[in-house]
């Protein structure tokens, strides 16, 4: 494993002279059984090729979580509820998590969704619905059927990535092959008077979509970042929509399963026919309904009353972060949920460092800022690109046109800073 941490890493056939095996004892019997429980450890298939970026993921991930506790969580009444295993709830929901919460047929639809050979599935909601956690289990059913699987979050990609579509491009196919743990032959393909689309449709049909027997899953998450880049984002869309177009007649296309996700509204204009956000199986996340959060409370070993239950539903609008927050605390802390809500929105209170970010997003965009001051007073149509805006960060949904405060948290807390 140390050498394939290396700049300069070396082959098999090299660390085998080196520590004195044959290449095929080091190539098929030493690094398989490598890579099979570094995967199982790290919960993503891992390969010589991939394990740098996996293991610095995987630390950041640790870095911005909290371990798991076991603690004895108490009842509305104080009474000890039993023992449980809790998880923070910042971030993906793990795969072997007792605490995900399935959203009526929504996993089902997909996992059939992405065996179908033209698959392009649209999965959208306001930030922290759950939308990487889905398709952590979409590739989880992916691998589980002997499909490839790539992971790309935009979140991930420096500055410097977005500068032009043939960075961008070469950034994605450079990332899918490593993933794929095959040989870089990015430079063979790349032709400057061909362009970045066509150099990158041709390095899929030529290279990656060849060199692989089954078919792959390529996720994209987090590709709303790609708004604030307009020319770069209507040269990717416009690419998307080709590769799905080339899936009805071309074989080796047909290997290609298409998941994106995102939180904002696509409000940059694209051709009707030039767009992928008209195709495919299109997803939209809901918010969590009473029966899910009492049944999701009980897997924290609580036990809400009615009135707790009706109030936590209007402060969070079934929000899915802000209700798993919630009953994470009341368990962690041992703390009635009730005596937890009613602090709530001050700035000691369990959302604190939530709503301050929320507030942050404000303040860094003061047009944000006074459309929903216009919102807190009554429903009104925005103008989009803002109501968009705002419907990603979960501060309004929808009603006939009209945005409309989301929920009780945002509406108590931002009525001061707005007034």
């Amino acid at each position: 494993m140390r050498e394939s941490l290396l700049e300069n890493k070396k082959t098999y056939a090299q660390q085998a002279e080196e520590n004195n095996y044959s290449e095929s004892y080091i190539k098929f019997t030493v690094a398989p059984k490598l890579w099979q429980l570094l995967s199982q450890a790290l919960g993503e298939k891992v390969n010589k090729t991939n394990l740098p970026a996996l293991l610095e993921q995987e630390f950041i991930n640790q870095n911005n979580s909290q371990p798991t506790e076991t603690i004895t969580a108490v009842s509305a009444t104080g009474s000890s509820a039993g023992h449980y295993v809790l998880e923070c709830p910042e971030g993906q929901v793990p795969l072997a998590s007792e605490l995900y919460v399935e959203r009526s047929t929504i996993e089902q639809t997909c996992y059939q969704e992405i065996l179908q050979p033209r698959a392009f599935i649209r999965i959208k909601a306001p930030r922290k619905m759950g939308k990487t956690s889905l398709i952590a289990r979409i590739l989880d059913y992916g691998s589980s059927q002997n499909y490839h699987t790539v992971r790309l979050s935009l979140h991930c990609a420096g500055t410097e990535v977005f500068a032009s579509s043939d960075r961008f491009l070469r950034w994605l196919c450079t990332n899918v092959t490593q993933q794929l743990g095959l040989a870089s032959k990015l430079n063979d393909y790349w032709d400057e008077d061909m362009g970045a689309l066509m150099n990158s449709t041709i390095y899929f049909q030529g290279y990656i979509l060849k060199e692989i027997s089954n078919p792959i899953v390529l996720a994209l998450d987090g590709i709303d970042l790609l708004f604030e880049y307009p020319g770069l984002a209507g040269d990717f869309f416009v690419l998307l929509r080709s590769w799905y177009e080339e899936t009805k007649d071309t074989s080796v296309w047909q290997k290609l399963r298409v998941v994106m996700a995102h939180s904002v509204e696509v409000y940059i204009p694209l051709p009707t026919n030039r767009s992928p956000f008209n195709v495919g199986l299109a997803i939209e996340l809901p918010t969590f309904k009473q029966e899910q959060v009492q049944d999701l409370a009980k897997r924290h070993g609580l036990q809400l009353t009615v009135s707790e239950l009706e109030q936590l539903m209007k402060l969070t609008g079934g929000f899915p972060y802000l209700i798993r927050l919630a009953l994470y605390e009341s368990a962690r802390l041992k703390i009635p949920l009730q005596t937890l809500l009613q602090d709530a929105t001050k700035n000691t209170g369990i959302y604190q460092k939530h709503l301050q970010s929320q507030l942050w997003n404000l303040q860094r965009h003061p047009q944000l800022a006074d459309g929903f001051k216009q919102v807190l007073t009554a429903p009104i149509q925005l103008e989009k690109e803002l109501e968009f805006k705002l419907k990603s960060l979960g501060l309004v949904y929808l009603i006939d046109s009209q945005a409309t405060v989301s929920c009780e948290l945002y509406r108590e807390l931002f009525h001061n800073y707005c007034s």
